[in-house]
């Protein structure tokens, strides 16, 4: 299967683009599908996706105002991989990419480069658009402006859901058209809501504080999975929040002198603990609305435990510490006055030995397995019926040569 290039080399470096050829392990191929009967045997022929830096493949870079001085579009951002920046906030690929080469389709194109006609050669018939956007929060600026806290970016989960709006006419025209080509596709709303707790943590707001904010987060994704739904969305999974008391940045920020604030793997109990409160209420409300819709298939990924055994039995899965790949000093390689993109700020040799790649982000790596628990059935629910799947995400046999 030919997969087609959504990425693009920034600065002043010059595309060259190949086609990278997702090998095929064993003789079936690969259908991500769901188990409930309304879906069964479905094969997805484009994926649309909302959320954070989790899953941008480049909107950041093609907005109208687009950061230049943004970590992710300096090197070593993209060498695992791409060889350089493409606009991902990781060493190489996302879990957004092997999803998308898992099922195969092309990667998933960023919005706003179409939207600009930066991008080219995308097929509508075939690929979908990418949504999200890197800094995004679920709630809106201005929930956090009243509330005296900055927040970069006003590409919220409501301004995404607008884009699709706005891109839908040159999808479909009619109600009916719009259901059967919406009904083949996936979407991926999230991971979303993260920034929204990392802006006040990082203000060092009191943890009762911040979980205030849990609330209206569930409540805005609640909306969107509802409007999509109504618009003709079928099948959404909607992926929780990440072990971040494991993340660099946090154990470094919160670093504290007492045990009993760790776990056995060195992560912070408390912040895991709060993640574990918002999940479990962001999975009651996926559950309500699968009640609500019994049409659709509105599936919850659980990002948190598909993530937790990287940290808790690193060795197993071949990785080495808590600290991030690309820094420079501190217990976890991670200083917020210094981070991956500034001068000087290296890279570890091997990014596959690290789970974590920024201090914020993971590896490449890190995201291979993830992408693996989302679809293999025991991380999801309802679950996926993906006979094989890990035998089908690439290990780097899929390549794409950009250079100057």
């Amino acid at each position: 299967m030919a997969h087609s290039d959504s990425s693009f080399p920034l600065g002043s470096l010059r595309q060259r683009r190949t086609v990278s050829l997702l090998i095929i392990y064993g003789s079936a191929l690969l259908l991500l599908v769901s188990v409930i009967p309304t879906t069964e045997g479905r094969s997805f022929t484009s994926i649309f996706s909302f959320g954070d830096s989790i899953a941008d493949t480049g909107n950041l870079y093609f907005s109208s105002q687009p950061p230049p001085s943004h970590k992710c579009f300096r090197h070593p951002y993209g060498k695992t991989f791409f060889g350089h920046p493409v606009g991902r906030c990781s060493d190489g690929r996302l879990i957004i990419d092997f999803i998308a080469e898992s099922l195969e389709i092309p990667w998933v194109k960023p919005y706003l480069g179409i939207k600009n006609g930066q991008v080219k050669n995308w097929n509508k018939e075939e690929e979908g658009v990418n949504f999200a956007v890197a800094g995004a929060t679920a709630l809106d600026q201005s929930f956090f402006q009243e509330r005296g806290i900055t927040v970069p970016t006003n590409d919220s989960l409501t301004v995404q859901l607008g884009w699709f709006k706005e891109l839908l006419p040159s999808l479909c025209n009619s109600s009916s058209s719009c259901k059967k080509v919406l009904g083949k596709s996936l979407f991926l709303v999230g991971e979303i809501g993260g920034n929204d707790f990392n802006h006040p943590f990082a203000l060092r707001m009191k943890l009762s504080e911040v979980e205030v904010y849990v609330g209206p987060v569930i409540s805005v994704i609640s909306s969107t999975i509802k409007e999509l739904i109504h618009l003709g969305a079928q099948t959404l999974i909607v992926p929780g929040n990440f072990p971040i008391g494991c993340s660099a940045s946090y154990l470094t920020r919160f670093q504290s002198n007492h045990k009993n604030d760790y776990d056995k793997a060195g992560c912070l109990v408390w912040l895991n603990k709060f993640v574990e409160f918002y999940n479990k209420r962001l999975q009651s409300e996926v559950n309500r609305l699968q009640q609500l819709y019994p049409h659709a298939n509105i599936i919850y990924a659980d990002y948190y435990n598909a993530a937790l055994p990287l940290y808790h039995s690193p060795t197993e899965f071949g990785f080495t510490s808590l600290k991030a790949c690309c820094g420079i000093g501190g217990a976890y390689n991670f200083k917020t006055s210094r981070i991956c993109g500034d001068e000087g700020v290296k890279a570890c040799e091997d990014p596959s030995k690290y789970i974590n790649w920024d201090g914020v982000h993971l590896t490449e790596a890190a995201y291979r397995f993830i992408a693996k628990a989302l679809v293999n059935g025991l991380l999801t629910t309802p679950k996926f019926d993906a006979l094989h799947f890990n035998n089908h995400i690439t290990t780097g046999s899929s390549y794409m040569d950009q250079s100057a």
